[in-house]
């Protein structure tokens, strides 16, 4: 059975820089063009965890789009169910990274034109949905997020969810961010992002706030590790030692594709987390966010 991912695929103008910017004036960088997109990471990285996964987005009917798509089949992901348009160029952001810190400027293009009529082929002979938040957060592709996350329901499937940025969730606001995502099995937030949608600070406690939500929370804390919150259970675990961090660039899309794979093959609670860090590991060690070439596909 395969996991569908729906949500963004961009390109990334990936700049690793020297030092602090200089506003103004010049900053030496190594600078990229890579595939990127919270969904289209994911979908890699589970595809590079042996699972059989589909994505479901929109890219212009462009050069970007072509390569894209090819980077993506390349890597193992399924792409018939990502569309071309003709009506807007394939999204692009620029990526400044240096060290643990990373910041974006956004261009969302083609991303925004993600209707739901775009979902529903992709959830036959499906077991599992998992929707980047990104789609919510942006008001023209919301009614396609939250008709994937009630379709799926409908068939069966089990759910998940990314929440994506503190800043946009911060902008819609927790109680409304928390309705469209209410009945999940899967929530995934980072530190940030948990202490927007609710009022705890400890990450344990931000969990098991958050599973008043969904059924199971799994709260990304970098270097620090996560945590896990369900009915019954809360453990954190640390995350894994690695020697140079290159870029964090798309660490937390390869975390969850990391736990989710190991949750849906029925692993434990700490097993998921340690598996998740696992990935997450090897993401930071190269420049993108997608799997480095020393990460094959576990088929």
């Amino acid at each position: 059975m395969t996991i569908v991912v729906v949500g963004d695929v961009v390109t990334d103008i990936h700049a690793v820089h020297s030092g602090p910017i200089a506003v103004g004036s010049d900053t030496p960088a190594a600078i990229r063009v890579l595939g990127g997109g919270s969904a289209a990471n994911t979908a890699a990285w589970l595809a590079a965890a042996g699972a059989r996964v589909e994505l479901v987005a929109v890219v212009g009917r462009d050069r970007a789009g072509d390569d894209r798509i090819a980077e993506l089949t390349a890597a193992g992901v399924g792409c018939v169910h990502i569309r071309r348009t003709d009506d807007a160029r394939t999204g692009s952001i620029v990526v400044l990274a240096h060290g643990h810190e990373r910041s974006f400027l956004t261009d969302r293009g083609a991303n925004l034109l993600l209707v739901p009529s775009d979902v529903d082929p992709a959830l036959v002979s499906s077991r599992h949905l998992h929707l980047s938040g990104y789609v919510l957060l942006d008001e023209a592709s919301r009614p396609a997020g939250v008709h994937a996350l009630a379709a799926a329901r409908e068939r069966g499937l089990s759910t998940s969810v990314d929440m994506a940025s503190a800043e946009p969730l911060r902008r819609a606001g927790p109680s409304t961010v928390l309705g469209w995502v209410r009945g999940v099995d899967l929530l995934f937030a980072n530190l940030d992002e948990a202490r927007v949608l609710v009022d705890e600070q400890d990450p344990l406690d931000l969990a098991r706030a958050l599973t008043a939500h969904a059924s199971h929370v799994v709260v990304k804390l970098g270097a620090e590790g996560s945590v896990w919150a369900s009915a019954g259970v809360a453990v954190q675990a640390p995350s894994v030692t690695v020697g140079t961090v290159v870029d964090v660039t798309g660490a937390g899309d390869a975390f969850a594709a990391g736990v989710l794979q190991a949750w849906l093959n029925g692993s434990e609670p700490m097993e998921c987390l340690v598996a998740g860090a696992q990935l997450g590991a090897a993401a930071v060690t190269a420049a993108g966010g997608r799997p480095p070439d020393n990460v094959s596909r576990g088929r």
